[in-house]
């Protein structure tokens, strides 16, 4: 069993900057993959962006290239989303998540899941 933690959301004006982080507990060795998903309102929930704990390969949903930055802190067992240029549609329910197996946008794959942090931007 993994246990994540997400902090970081909030409200910011559009243009501004945010950080999320996701703290991993438990069977941390299992975790191939941490991956970032966001909920808006009325919208399923879509793929944000991943990194793998090993190689530290990263993939990015073609809305948040270039603007959003995945890092990672293996000792801590930690994984950030930095937020940069945010703009109105990105406000949303950010989720980060554990593969045990697999890094990338399927979200079938990721097995364990952390309660979500809002992010509001105001336009």
């Amino acid at each position: 069993q993994v246990h994540l933690v997400e902090s970081g959301g909030g409200l910011v004006q559009a243009g501004g900057s945010l950080r999320l982080s996701c703290a991993a507990s438990g069977r941390t060795f299992n975790i191939y993959a941490m991956g970032w998903f966001r909920q808006a309102p009325g919208k399923e929930r879509e793929f944000v962006g991943s990194i793998a704990w090993g190689s530290g390969t990263l993939y990015y949903a073609d809305s948040v290239k270039d603007r959003f930055t995945i890092s990672r802190d293996n000792a801590e067992s930690t994984t950030y989303l930095q937020m940069n240029s945010l703009k109105f549609e990105d406000t949303a329910v950010y989720y980060c998540a554990v593969s045990t197996y697999h890094s990338g946008s399927f979200e079938a794959t990721y097995k364990y899941w952390g309660q979500g942090t809002q992010v509001t931007v105001s336009s």
